[in-house]
């Protein structure tokens, strides 16, 4: 049988622990040992601190999603400071494999909520934040019938525009996992309703051998659903891009930031997978995507 990284990081799941600082490692579907290496040598650069800002109103829900099954999932939204979701417009964050709903605004994870209002505070065009839960199938359609892409199109969005939120218009906003989401996502929604997409440390591979296991239901759903050579599909949304040079995934993300006509902003510096990195880029994600929206 051929080794491949794929095979050996599943090999490597059975009977190990080791996960790097932040919760990265074979939880969140990468390769811990460039992550580690950096770790070590102490190239990751400082760690991003939320904002000690009072945040505005966060309320929580559950719906049933039928595009998931038949279960039970949770959400949230953040607006600003005082402000109400009467016609804002809305991002929507996708989050990590291994996290959910409530981890970006959860101040010991991402504290969006607080990065929010330091950046409406600070003359940026209020929005709102929606999250939702979507489990660990990479935010598309899987053979067992599981399609969080759609719970979030066909479901998540008309509970949202019940509320009040303007969600004619969107920006996505993801990391890891969520990075591919919102890639994805934004592609096939297209320049009419998304006006922005940021994606922190996106959850690429070139080939499926590669892929963190769980990931794809086989090659043929790689190929399907992979945005690597698809960057045509952006054309018209501006892209943010953002990813450690110390995370298992930069060479990928270097690779798929290439393959665009125009290069979209952001960039690669000292950083790792992890809640570090993500917090010293989330105020310039947010900002990205609230000023396009």
């Amino acid at each position: 049988m051929r080794l491949t990284r794929r095979t050996a990081l599943a090999t490597a799941g059975i009977g190990t622990a080791a996960v790097v600082a932040g919760g990265a490692g074979v939880a969140s579907g990468v390769l811990p040992g460039r992550a580690q290496l950096y770790s070590r040598l102490g190239l990751d650069g400082e760690d991003g601190t939320v904002p000690d800002v009072e945040p505005g109103d966060l309320v929580s829900g559950e719906l049933v999603s039928a595009a998931r099954g038949g279960r039970r999932v949770g959400w949230s939204l953040a607006t600003p400071p005082g402000t109400g979701p009467e016609g804002l417009p809305l991002v929507v964050v996708l989050h990590a494999r291994g996290a959910d709903h409530t981890s970006p605004f959860a101040r010991d994870y991402l504290g969006l909520d607080r990065f929010l209002a330091a950046a409406v505070a600070d003359g940026v065009p209020p929005v709102a934040l929606a999250s939702i839960d979507g489990g660990n199938a990479y935010w598309h359609e899987r053979a067992d019938g599981d399609d969080p892409g759609a719970m979030v199109v066909d479901e998540y969005l008309p509970l949202l525009a019940d509320r009040g939120l303007d969600t004619s218009r969107l920006g996505l906003l993801g990391w890891s996992m969520g990075g591919f989401g919102a890639l994805r996502l934004a592609g096939r929604l297209g320049p009419d309703r998304v006006r922005a997409v940021a994606a922190l440390s996106p959850a690429l591979w070139t080939d499926y051998d590669d892929t963190a296991p769980g990931a794809f239901d086989d090659a043929a759903d790689f190929a399907a659903v992979t945005v690597m050579g698809r960057q045509d599909d952006l054309a018209g949304i501006p892209v943010r891009v953002d990813c450690g040079l110390g995370d298992p995934f930069c060479v990928a993300a270097e690779e798929y930031v290439e393959g665009f006509a125009e290069r979209p902003a952001g960039g690669f510096e000292r950083g790792d997978h992890d809640r570090g990195y993500w917090r010293r880029l989330a105020g310039a994600q947010l900002r990205f995507v609230a000023e396009r929206v």
